[in-house]
């Protein structure tokens, strides 16, 4: 059984780091800040709560000129680069926390922080507090950022400026009007990192979210400059897809005319949980020319209220010649996860096909 990630803050961790912090911070008491850490409630503590509880036992031994104390910082990762530490460790975000918590009154050393230490473990979240205090001075020094030679510093300017991205606070003013990081979205479109070109993708499919018609009219600007960008616009669009917008799928040539979808049944029409939902199905493109196919389908859950919430899953998108004709069967599992909750009762599946909904039925969820 896999070690709950919270553990990454073991021990081991804490020699490592406190072997960097003796070389950079002068007089550093190794175990006076080993005694800090591990205080009676840190094995209770989940994952974020021990990095934030690092980066505030950390604060006691760093200088309180807070420019100092960066310096202090940068020289840490330098040394533990030296020690053979690698690049993303996931325990690091303490570094970028510290960032967020002690420096934001500080822009001008906070923004050299940033970018400094997101080459070495992403600042992705730690920016945003700057963004909400800042406002267009720190977009603007992240448009900056999109032209860095160093692609996890422009990535962090497209990630960091997402509407919405996920488990980090808000920023409800590019939510309102994103216009502000579509030139660093510009800037990115051809990047050579497609680490980057997929964060781009992935602010695009946010801002769909809100305002559909800017995602399209990036789709059309964009569009036939690179195999890559066309993947990338795509992938950004695929909230607008999944929801069958009109717009997006005559962009993409999607169009369900003559294409027939026959014998779709379900072959469980009962499923218990643990178990998966198992249906078939045939597709035939009856158009005289050939036609692209986007297959999706969706399952309506039943929620605690009664009412049902829908989720669509793909299942291909292929040019099906004329006359083709292509049986396929499909199963969605039930297993229980941490993030997912079932209940039990009456279920619906429906087939999509570019973006049109077909043929709603019924399954039974039992225990």
């Amino acid at each position: 059984m896999a070690s709950p990630l919270k553990d990454l803050y073991s021990p081991a961790f804490y020699n490592r780091l406190s072997s960097a912090l003796t070389t950079t911070i002068p007089g550093f008491d190794t175990q006076k800040f080993t005694q800090n850490i591990f205080v009676a409630q840190f094995d209770s503590m989940e994952l974020k709560e021990r990095m934030k509880h690092t980066s505030q036992v950390l604060y006691h031994f760093l200088p309180k000129n807070y420019s100092q104390t960066i310096t202090i910082l940068k020289k840490t990762i330098e040394q533990l680069r030296i020690q053979g530490i690698g690049e993303d460790g996931l325990a690091y975000m303490f570094l970028p926390d510290y960032i967020e918590t002690y420096g934001i009154d500080d822009f001008k050393n906070s923004v050299e922080a940033l970018e400094f230490v997101t080459q070495f473990v992403s600042c992705e979240f730690a920016v945003r507090p700057f963004i909400l205090k800042y406002g267009n001075e720190m977009i603007l020094q992240m448009q900056q950022w999109s032209l860095h030679e160093n692609h996890k510093v422009r990535r962090l300017a497209s990630e960091g400026s997402r509407p919405r991205l996920p488990w980090a606070m808000g920023i409800p003013f590019l939510k309102k009007d994103p216009t502000s990081i579509l030139p660093i979205l510009e800037n990115l479109k051809n990047d050579s990192s497609e680490y980057v070109r997929r964060s781009v993708a992935n602010s695009l499919n946010d801002i769909a979210k809100d305002h559909p018609h800017i995602v399209l009219q990036v789709a059309k600007s964009w569009s036939g400059l690179s195999t890559e960008t066309d993947a990338l616009i795509k992938h950004g669009s695929r909230t607008l897809l999944k929801q069958g917008h009109a717009e997006i799928l005559k962009h993409y040539g999607l169009d369900d005319t003559g294409i027939v979808l026959k014998d779709f049944k379900l072959l469980t029409p009962r499923v218990k949980i643990g178990e998966s939902l198992t249906f078939s199905f045939t597709i035939r493109n009856e158009n005289p020319t050939e036609q692209k196919v986007r297959l999706e389908y969706a399952v309506y859950y039943k929620k605690q209220n009664g009412q049902n919430t829908k989720k669509v899953y793909k299942i291909s998108e292929r040019i099906y010649p004329s006359g083709a004709e292509i049986s396929i069967i499909r199963k969605q599992k039930f297993v229980l996860i941490t993030t997912r909750k079932f209940h039990l009762g009456d279920h619906q599946v429906s087939m999509i096909i570019n973006g049109a909904e077909k043929d709603l039925v019924c399954f039974e969820l039992e225990a």
